[in-house]
């Protein structure tokens, strides 16, 4: 935390600990020396995995401690990701703008109260953050800290710190005898967990553009797809996935499973220029093979369990649904009570989908509930006890009155 005095320049209040949310990358590299710098602290670097890869977890003490941190803490947060974080968002059918599954967007909360709870056993007085003043996570991290624990400090160097880029950042690491990455910087910026892997940046800055396709790295082309299409049985209960072809799987190692399923066949992939929380537009291609096909299964499955009525309320909550959630309103109480309705209605919807996976596309070939709405002997055009076709005629009349009388106004009769 951090103000102007008198003579401009900056005044910053004296700090005891800070958890920073690490990567191991140049700019939260640069954060640690930094911190200890201007608040005179001790940092505590945090790292969550939410299905990055292990790729991005190895080495990262080392390189913690190189930069000065007094420690690494590091907590395996997948499981409670998809089914606290994820599902959720799946049973509420939560999509922002007509594309987007929240994969950023989902990960955020659940990192960041990671982070109060390890303020907590560390014993430290702040908590701190390497997203930039452009982006939707800052507000995601910060909206979270505010709800859970509105006691801790909250230091973000990119509001503060007069580094402006990647060199500016070389130079004060090799100043500070921290060892600079030597990992290759992609030119595209990327966020990866279990849901999604997202791409901006580059020439995806042009949405005139199409996107190499060496960039994607979930998910083959679809043209490159297998030949044949495979079929998958998706077993459902109260709105939630459960098991794949019969088979019983935990949340994430059921998302890992359809991730590598979805993107052997090209699915789910999603190019899009979404509006920014911050007011401006971006452009981002997303990755979200196994996301897909749960969503595809969940969606058709409300269609057996679900009344209209239920499904137009749904629907039009589940906008609002995804608005907060991108907008970091996670802790929120209306997402809270939201998150209650949803739960309730699904309650019924339990069974399984049958999907056909064909060069990136889900098709549904057949949907079962035992607490289906759908009765063949209703809907069948041959006669039936339940439904006489002549009851249709009154119906009409009455649900077609208000334009009946209209018309007549018009014509004057």
């Amino acid at each position: 935390m951090s103000s102007s005095g008198v003579d401009g320049k900056v005044v910053r209040k004296k700090l005891n600990k800070v958890v920073l949310a690490y990567s191991g990358g140049l700019d939260t590299s640069v954060i640690v020396p930094w911190l200890r710098e201007n608040y005179g602290c001790e940092v505590v670097c945090f790292t969550a995995d939410v299905g990055q890869g292990v790729q991005e977890l190895e080495g990262l003490e080392e390189k913690a401690k190189a930069s000065g941190a007094c420690q690494l803490v590091v907590k395996d947060l997948k499981e409670e990701f998809v089914r606290d974080f994820i599902f959720p968002c799946l049973r509420a059918g939560a999509i922002y703008e007509r594309k987007y599954l929240l994969g950023t967007s989902m990960a955020r909360p659940v990192i960041a109260k990671a982070m109060v709870d390890v303020a907590k056993e560390v014993g430290a007085d702040a908590v701190s953050h390497g997203c930039t003043g452009k982006g939707n996570d800052q507000v995601r991290f910060e909206l979270t800290f505010f709800a859970l624990n509105p006691e801790l400090s909250v230091v973000v160097p990119w509001r503060e710190w007069e580094i402006t880029g990647r060199e500016d950042a070389i130079e004060y690491a090799i100043k500070h005898n921290v060892p600079v990455p030597v990992t290759k910087k992609s030119i595209y910026s990327r966020d990866r967990n279990l849901w999604h892997l997202s791409h901006e940046g580059d020439i995806l800055e042009d949405p005139a553009v199409e996107p190499n396709e060496d960039m994607y790295m979930m998910s083959v082309s679809p043209e490159n797809a297998p030949d044949q299409p495979e079929y998958l049985k998706i077993g459902i209960v109260s709105g939630l996935p459960v098991s794949i072809n019969g088979k019983e799987y935990s949340p994430a190692s059921l998302l890992s499973e359809l991730n590598e399923i979805g993107g052997r066949h090209g699915i789910g992939r999603v190019d899009m220029v979404e509006n920014r929380l911050v007011g401006m537009k971006s452009r981002g291609v997303y990755e979200t093979p196994g996301g897909t096909i749960i969503f595809t299964a969940a969606r058709e499955l409300e269609s057996l369990t679900l009344d209209r009525e239920t499904i137009q309320i749904k629907d039009s909550l589940a906008l609002k649904y995804a608005e907060l959630v991108y907008a970091g309103r996670w802790f929120d109480p209306l997402r809270e009570s939201m998150d209650a309705f949803m739960k309730e209605i699904t309650k019924t919807t339990t069974g399984t989908v049958t999907l056909k996976l064909y060069k990136g596309t889900v098709s549904v070939t057949g949907r079962e509930s035992p607490n289906s709405l759908y009765r063949q002997d209703i809907s069948s055009f041959e006669s039936g006890d339940i439904y006489n076709q002549a009851d249709a005629a009154g119906f009409i009349r009455l649900y077609g009155l208000p334009m009946r009388v209209r018309a007549m106004l018009d014509k004057g009769l």
